[in-house]
């Protein structure tokens, strides 16, 4: 069907009551010191986390620094080429200014010549007033000659010159670059000071992560190992109770059979005596209608194979939790004799109850973490009686009643009988 587009929103109190009543149901499925376990292995993603975090900010300092060395390796060679640069225009300036002096010498000696030369002639030319054409035309070429030995000098110093003004405007841009280049050098030399203290800082942080991991990884493993240990440990025991419970429920069945064949004998008899046929015997009857719950609470877990998401295993749960404060009183599933009372390690303080043969099967039912006892080892109980007080005792977090049920000497859901 589809919703009407009317319908009220889900209402966020009822989803968060659903959440935590899943939540709370993950956690009762493996309540059995799964929390610290939990925590250690949540603790190690965490440091685990961090560790790669601050590897790859070390790894990118370290990438960083490598460009910046590389830079620097470039700054320096062009440092080194503007200075080269420099050198050389500096020396033209030196050598364009040698010519420049050099040059203006000449140009002094020629116009100083040419003056004195120039006086000459003018008197030369008086004196020779009305002489002959030849002369004078000779006196004018020596005029021009000594001219024109002054207009080249003059012409190489103002090229000279510029060439030297040239020269200078070189040096200028060469002095620009240098300045640059030692700025960028700088800048480089440190940009590399500045990320080698960051890479020493990131490896030391790194190495300090490294350790914190470790210990955190120690510890997870050294919960697994224990977990692993608890759960090999409650096999063991639930295994060991099997063994002695399966001899008792041959027993317990062989004594009911003998028990049933004795009754059908003396019914025989007595059924001779009377002249009559016998009449058929009835099985024994069960305990008082069967069990009844041992607390009156909720369940929190419930019996059947469960997925360890941290051991990536499957364990058998082998009874039923009920949910109950620490002190909250325990109560006998059916009537029994109390055959067992000790404290193991997994299962904490224990209690078992012989029930005998109900409907054609050995029962006994088994009460594990409990505070304190109520009933002694042969003592015979009714149903209902209280027995002892719920407790968190052993392989568990929190107060609550792990309850099983043997049949025929193996473990079962216990819910078959309840």
């Amino acid at each position: 069907m589809v919703p009407s587009a009317q319908a009220d929103p889900p209402d966020p109190q009822v989803q968060k009551k659903q959440l935590d009543s899943q939540i709370k149901q993950s956690k009762a499925d493996l309540h059995e010191s799964y929390d610290q376990l939990a925590k250690s292995v949540a603790a190690y993603a965490t440091a685990e986390t961090q560790y790669k975090a601050v590897q790859a900010k070390y790894a990118a300092a370290q990438g960083r620094l490598a460009a910046a060395k590389a830079a620097d390796v470039v700054a320096a060679s062009k440092l080194k080429a503007a200075e080269q640069a420099l050198s050389t225009a500096q020396a033209d300036v030196a050598e364009g200014e040698q010519q420049i002096a050099e040059k203006q010498a000449l140009a002094g000696r020629a116009v100083r010549s040419a003056y004195q030369q120039q006086n000459s002639l003018v008197g030369l030319t008086i004196v020779l007033r009305g002489a002959s054409p030849a002369d004078v035309a000779t006196g004018m070429q020596v005029q021009r000659n000594v001219f024109g030995i002054q207009g080249n000098a003059i012409t190489n110093l103002n090229n000279a010159q510029a060439q030297l003004a040239n020269r200078r405007a070189k040096l200028a841009a060469a002095e620009r670059i240098v300045a640059e280049q030692r700025a960028e050098a700088a800048r480089t030399v440190q940009e590399v000071t500045k990320l080698t203290q960051q890479v020493a800082a990131d490896k030391a942080e790194a190495a300090k992560v490294a350790a914190a991991r470790m210990v955190a990884y120690k510890a997870a493993e050294k919960e697994k190992n224990s977990e692993l240990a608890h759960y090999q440990s409650l096999v063991a025991e639930r295994n060991r109770v099997q063994q002695i419970l399966v001899a008792r429920a041959l027993a317990e069945k062989a004594a009911a059979a003998r028990r049933k064949a004795a009754a059908e004998a003396a019914e025989r008899a007595k059924a001779k005596r009377e002249k009559r046929p016998p009449r058929k015997i009835p099985d024994p009857p069960g305990n008082d209608g069967g069990l009844i719950w041992p607390i009156r609470t909720y369940i929190t877990s419930p019996y059947g194979m469960r997925f360890h998401p941290i051991l990536h295993y499957w364990k058998l749960h082998d009874g039923t939790d009920f949910g109950g404060g620490c002190g909250t009183p325990i109560r006998a599933a059916a009537s029994g004799v109390v055959t067992d009372r000790y404290y193991n390690g997994g299962y904490g303080n224990r209690v078992f109850i012989s029930h005998g043969v109900i409907d054609g099967s050995s029962l006994t039912t088994v009460y594990n973490h409990l505070s304190r006892y109520k009933a002694r080892v042969g003592q015979r109980v009714s149903k209902g009686q209280i027995i002892g007080y719920v407790g968190t005792t052993g392989y568990s977090t929190g107060c609550h009643l792990h309850f099983m049920v043997y049949q025929d000497g193996r473990v079962v859901n216990p819910m078959k009988w309840l």
